[in-house]
């Protein structure tokens, strides 16, 4: 259970916190070039993306997992 609950926090912050660096690095480049929202957006959305998909494919890698373990006792009767 708290293997379980680490790993939310640490995809929530994952989540949170890298496509924030990136807006920040984005807002740097924008004050730099005189184009205020267009890196900053462009950046954290690319990397929101990013940690979406990872989020998404680590999700269905342990499900599948889960459903592979699970069929490995199918047949075995009651234990």
């Amino acid at each position: 259970m708290r293997k379980g609950a680490g790993d939310a926090f640490a995809a929530a912050f994952e989540m949170i916190v890298t496509p924030a660096l990136f807006g920040l690095l984005g807002w740097f480049i924008d004050s730099r070039l005189g184009l205020f929202p267009v890196f900053t957006l462009l950046l954290a959305g690319i990397v929101l993306a990013y940690e979406t998909q990872k989020l998404c494919a680590s999700y269905r890698r342990s499900l599948d997992e889960a459903l592979q373990r699970r069929r490995a006792t199918y047949g075995q009767g009651p234990q």
